[in-house]
């Protein structure tokens, strides 16, 4: 049976509608949770690809979380193997900083519903080509990452440039969350310490849930056209990936 690597970082933060396109294609799911196994080694023998999904933490914090120096020797193991990389938020830094990008607070923090536009190579690109102009997409994220070289540019918001990157044929980074539905934003608003970040910034929850069931019917639709895209990419001739010097 096909095989696919996900790093998961809380309990909370999972796959969400990706896992049933995942399994739909025959995919075996293997979770690798660090936060209950920290010192966890995973290898790639035998996999097909890796997702790599979101978290509190900073990318850069690699001294009071080392699992993540085990996840970006990860990333560049399956870059260089030439296996299709998905990082969400959280994902999408550490594959920045794994290809020498700086990871970085953002001016403002984006939790809830914003705009997203495409990049003009959007219109080009196999996943992000759906993107039918501003989008409302969900958000929760407080560090943001410089575009790592020779990357490909895709979406950005008004309050962060870099929303979305492909790097060679078959690496992407979102720091958005399309892969979630209405009940797992109901659970991210009930987690305690979610709770209290919500508070100090002055993020009132209900207004986040009163606003997802104007947007999550097109986030559905396109986390499935997104993410279907990027199931594709397992069938697809791999290429070398030139991997940059850090």
């Amino acid at each position: 049976m096909k095989k696919i690597l996900v790093c998961q970082h809380v309990a909370h933060e999972v796959l969400g509608t990706l896992d049933p396109l995942l399994r739909r294609a025959g995919f075996r799911i293997r979770y690798v949770n660090f936060a209950r196994s920290p010192q966890a080694e995973p290898a790639l023998d035998g996999y097909r690809g890796l997702v790599v999904l979101g978290g509190p933490m900073s990318a850069n914090h690699g001294d009071r979380f080392p699992f993540l120096t085990t996840e970006i020797r990860l990333i560049e193991e399956a870059m260089r193997r030439n296996l299709p990389v998905l990082g969400i938020c959280l994902g999408a830094q550490l594959i920045a900083k794994t290809l020498g990008a700086s990871v970085y607070p953002n001016r403002e923090k984006e939790i809830g519903w914003f705009e997203v536009s495409p990049a003009a190579e959007a219109a080009r690109d196999p996943l992000l080509r759906h993107l039918s102009g501003v989008e409302n997409i969900f958000q929760w994220h407080g560090d943001t990452f410089d575009l790592p070289h020779r990357a490909a540019h895709l979406a950005s918001s008004e309050l962060c440039v870099n929303q979305a990157f492909r790097y060679g044929a078959s690496v992407y980074g979102l720091q958005f969350h399309l892969e979630v539905d209405e009940p797992m934003i109901r659970r991210w608003l009930m987690v305690s310490e979610n709770q209290t970040e919500l508070a100090s910034l002055g993020i009132d929850p209900a207004a986040i849930e009163a606003e997802t069931p104007r947007y999550i019917g097109r986030l559905k639709e396109l986390s499935e056209r997104v993410f279907g895209e990027f199931i594709g990419l397992f069938g697809r001739e791999k290429k070398l990936v030139r991997l940059p010097l850090r």
